[in-house]
């Protein structure tokens, strides 16, 4: 179940990203707003994830797949540009998550 929140955490942590770009700077209050709301959630779903899970690799699986995630919203949502470099510096976050996942006292 720890899993499953820290996948919750990741998904509202990469929605909260997204409002905050779309809040222009915190210009746009309801996605401001929204962004906030949306963090906290991922904050809370967070916590449940750490009762069990230990807290590097936890943070290291919410903040590296949270920022592969978002890479990949600024390309389709945003048309950020998305280049071979930035694909092989994505590749090697995941293949860090992974190890971290892979050498956990909870793999």
């Amino acid at each position: 179940m720890e899993w499953m929140f820290l996948a919750a955490a990741i998904v509202f942590e990469v929605g909260g990203t997204t409002l905050l770009k779309m809040s222009e700077g915190f210009t746009r209050w309801a996605f401001a707003a929204s962004a906030l709301a949306v963090y906290g959630v991922s904050f809370l779903f967070l916590s449940f994830a750490l009762r069990t899970i230990d807290v590097g690799v936890a943070y290291a699986i919410w903040s590296g797949l949270g920022t592969v995630l978002v890479v990949i919203v600024g390309y389709l949502v945003f048309g950020e540009p998305m280049t071979a470099l930035k694909l092989g510096f994505v590749a090697m976050i995941v293949a860090g998550v992974i190890g971290l996942h892979l050498t956990s006292s909870h793999a």
